[in-house]
């Protein structure tokens, strides 16, 4: 049976439900505006010695000022110096920003950092060479980097990129294949709107697809907490 850790994209629960029933969670507050160092030193203190958080990166990093994802966190950055954010761009703010995420992964004793990027960040030659520089120095960190792209980018790229600069490729597996890296990381996003229920055929086909190797699966639908129990008793059933 393959080593498979379940949880979701955020604590859809309360906290002390949530560590009753799973061992794993994305923390999504990082993405979008760090919260208090304090504040994530008591979840891992509060949380049991066994369960793994994994974190998003910065949006700084990841998506440019234009972003709804800026407004929505109540970011409002100086005019001068929008285009300094986002894209893996070599500036001292995407710098900082990345500093500030490995601070945070820390603090939860997180291994794995995962990298969601916009639509729009699409396969062009600055974006590839902005994203090699950025994960050539970012993986002396000691962290497993995780990259989901969600702009156009050719398989071959992709491959190519993952396995020069040791990246681990995030998928919806209900979408598309895994093309580099172990563990796998899969991100079930429930289709548009995230409102989609997996039903049990759909999670029996994505518990037969896992083989033997370990994965993390993260549910990121409105139903996410139901879906990840109800894959965490077929996965008991084996």
């Amino acid at each position: 049976m393959p080593k498979v850790k379940v949880g979701c994209c955020g604590f859809s629960q309360g906290m002390k439900d949530y560590f009753k029933q799973l061992k794993l969670v994305e923390v999504q507050q990082t993405f979008y505006r760090l919260p208090k160092l304090d504040t994530v030193l008591r979840w891992r203190e509060l949380a049991p010695s066994d369960f793994e958080f994994t974190l998003k990166a910065s949006q700084l990093i990841t998506h440019p000022a234009t972003s709804l994802t800026y407004r929505r966190a109540g970011l409002n950055m100086p005019a001068d110096k929008k285009e300094h954010y986002g894209f893996f761009k070599r500036t001292e703010e995407v710098l900082q920003a990345w500093t500030e995420t490995k601070k945070f992964a820390q603090a939860l004793e997180a291994k794995v950092i995962v990298f969601q990027c916009p639509p729009s960040f699409g396969e062009t030659q600055e974006n590839a060479v902005n994203l090699r520089e950025f994960f050539e120095s970012a993986h002396a960190s000691g962290f497993l980097l995780v990259w989901e792209p969600r702009g156009e980018w050719s398989e071959r790229t992709i491959k190519t990129l993952c396995s020069e600069l040791g990246l681990i490729h995030c998928v919806d597996p209900l979408d598309r294949e895994s093309l580099h890296g172990e563990p796998r990381y899969f991100r079930l996003h429930g289709g548009p709107g995230y409102r989609h229920h997996y039903s049990d055929e759909e999670l029996r086909w994505l518990r037969d697809k896992l083989g033997d190797k370990e994965v993390y699966v993260l549910f990121n639908n409105i139903n996410m907490y139901n879906d990840a129990s109800a894959f965490i008793r077929l996965l008991e059933e084996m």
